[in-house]
């Protein structure tokens, strides 16, 4: 539909989109693997932008999106943990359930006191 939408674009064969689809799908599959690799390299456990912007500007094939990243800061050591040490993150503390009014009322959605 979107390319029927383009008054520059004539009559779509029902195979074009198939073969855009499954383009798209082998190119999205090679970027993300790239990306994955260097996540993993870095030790990190999530992958971010700045691994994607560094797989694209580490391979030519991907220099059309140069200027979609241009903006996202370089991927650096304080990104990976390679820098300060990482301040431990508080655990929560396990809540107490609350006692059902009868409403159909979940645990996890706990009633607001004062709201009616």
């Amino acid at each position: 539909k979107i390319m029927q939408s383009d008054e520059e674009v004539g009559k779509v064969s029902a195979a074009v989109p198939v073969i855009i689809s499954k383009a798209l799908e082998m190119f999205l599959s090679s970027l993300l693997d790239q990306a994955d690799t260097l996540t993993r390299e870095r030790g990190a456990k999530t992958l971010t932008l700045q691994h994607l912007k560094t797989c694209i500007k580490m391979d030519h094939r991907y220099d059309f999106l140069s200027d979609l990243v241009a903006k996202i800061p370089e991927l650096g050591a304080e990104e990976e943990g390679e820098g300060e040490e990482a301040v431990p993150r508080k655990k929560r503390r396990p809540t107490e359930p609350e006692a059902s009014n009868g409403e159909g009322s979940s645990d996890l959605f706990p009633s607001i006191p004062g709201a009616s």
